[in-house]
């Protein structure tokens, strides 16, 4: 694999270094004995400067070793995970700029504490591996982190998507279906077919696949046919979706792209993040801004919470629940200044006792559901109450539609309050190779504070509908004994408790 140069003057940096530190040297002796500056020494340990042969020879016989094992990329042991990290596409696929990180800094930082960074990167290797991270969730990690610095708000693509509403659908024109489907077709040149998920079951828990191109006959010449395939048995609003997409990747140019969704199978980060550009460009062309602020403004104007209203509200934008909520997290922080907020989606199957989050983004930095391992969420949570409500309906009423549930919660050890209104529905799930039919629950959740009640009148009122109950983490975090919805034993509770009172014992030994 060929490295790019600062890696590799940073891998030499950090083998001279290593064995000048081995022979008991420093810095000023090896410069000495070599005959060059200290300076330039140190700016070689850096990774900052590469040295010709004659200066690597005068370096290799300062040292001792030979000029083949001097200029080997190979480090020691401890230094291994440095390395891989330099091998791995890393540093050269991650925008690290995204994140406010200058590559050469981290380059430097990699230079001036080799040893202690190095066990930092194998601690996060070991933790991926124990918990079998694969790439693409750690790019979906990264991709949530750099949502959530943002506030999942994004100008330059509102933007975009204000010019593209003003070009094809001036004057509040609505963006449906014909008009994605004739602009894919006449201004980009892509032929959409369908799959029939019943005879080609292989391909069941895609949605759709792109194929950028191949060669066919034509009269004249051979020409390229770019081809969306869209799942049959997709919902109007999921195609309205797709199709807005695919006008996202192509209106921005957006070129580095996965070609198959729902499932995404990334090479890179960059195929990530385009991927959600062209989404969020999508929930912004299928849901206009400006409408969408009139129509909250008045939502949250009244004395009074409905959720078969908020339902409608979701239906009139021609939008699932999910997209409606990821919209709103775009323009809630910007147009409303309620940036204390987060999104998380539940998975259930009806009749089993366990829930899985699928998706979560924390806008709140305050208290908050987040992924969990080998411990039980609270079943207090709206979003858990709603699934099993669901489920109850389908069991036993012939129930096949959506559930829209509101709460406010409070969290008896940070006595924090949010409000969160839940909406529930079935929905076809992958899992493994196949799909099955499971429920789904997305919540938005807003941490109630002063701010919040000045923008919802109905959080104000005495008669505002929406019931109240005291939450937790997790069961095995709550001190809520006489809880009837408890579904495992406060283990972690009581080792705290144990812990603080050997402390204490300890203390009163001084």
């Amino acid at each position: 694999m060929n490295l790019p140069a600062d890696h590799i003057r940073l891998l030499f940096g950090l083998k001279l270094r290593q064995l000048r530190l081995d022979r008991g040297l420093s810095v000023s002796e090896l410069a000495q004995q070599a005959g060059l500056s200290i300076s330039y020494v140190t700016e070689i340990e850096k990774g900052r400067k590469y040295p010709k042969a004659d200066k690597i020879s005068a370096l290799a016989n300062a040292m001792q070793v030979d000029y083949d094992t001097l200029v080997s990329l190979k480090l020691s042991k401890k230094l291994e995970p440095i390395s891989d990290l330099l091998r791995s596409k890393f540093l050269t696929e991650v925008p690290l700029e995204l994140f406010g990180i200058d590559p050469s800094d981290l380059l430097e930082l990699l230079a001036e504490a080799p040893a202690k960074v190095s066990a930092m990167i194998r601690t996060f290797m070991d933790i991926a591996l124990t918990y079998n991270m694969s790439v693409e969730r750690l790019y979906l990690t990264m991709l949530r982190s750099y949502q959530e610095m943002h506030d999942n708000f994004f100008p330059d693509i509102e933007a975009d998507a204000e010019r593209f509403l003003n070009q094809f659908a001036p004057s509040g024109q609505a963006v449906d279906e014909a008009l994605l489907t004739n602009l894919l077709k006449t201004q980009y040149n892509i032929h959409i077919e369908y799959f029939d998920p019943l005879t080609q079951p292989e391909l069941t828990a895609l949605r759709s696949i792109f194929r950028p191109g191949r060669a066919v006959s034509s009269a004249n010449a051979p020409a390229e046919k770019r081809t969306l395939h869209l799942n049959a048995g997709l919902t109007l609003e999921q195609r309205s979706f797709i199709l807005a997409r695919e006008v996202g990747f192509q209106f921005m140019s957006l070129k580095n792209r996965p070609y198959t969704y729902s499932w995404v199978e990334a090479e890179s980060f960059e195929q990530i993040l385009n991927n959600y550009k062209a989404s969020y460009f999508a929930g912004a062309i299928l849901i206009r801004r400006d409408q969408l602020v009139e129509r909250l403004s008045a939502l949250f104007a009244r004395d009074t919470w409905s959720n078969d209203d908020f339902l409608q509200l979701i239906t009139d934008f021609g939008a699932t629940p999910e997209r409606f909520f990821y919209r709103l997290s775009n323009v809630l922080p910007s147009a409303f200044g309620i940036d204390q907020l987060f999104f998380y989606r539940f998975n259930h199957t009806a009749g089993q006792t366990t829930f899985h989050l699928t998706k979560e983004m924390h806008l709140s930095r305050q208290q908050g559901p987040r992924g969990m391992v080998d411990e039980h969420y609270c079943r207090r949570w709206i979003a858990l109450t709603i699934l099993q409500e669901l489920s109850f309906l389908q069991q036993n009423k012939g129930f096949d539609g959506t559930l829209c549930r509101a709460q406010v919660s409070e969290y008896v050890d940070a006595r924090q309050q949010y409000l969160i209104v839940s909406v529930a529905h079935p929905f076809q799930a992958r899992v493994g190779s196949h799909t099955a039919q499971q429920n789904m629950s997305v919540s938005m959740c807003f941490a109630i504070n002063d701010a919040l009640r000045a923008k919802m009148k109905f959080l104000t009122t005495t008669n505002n509908d929406i019931p109240f109950r005291i939450v937790n983490e997790a069961c095995e975090r709550c001190g809520i004994f006489d809880c009837r919805e408890r579904v495992a034993a406060p283990t972690i509770l009581q080792k705290k408790r144990q812990f603080a009172g050997l402390k204490e014992a300890v203390e009163k030994l001084k």
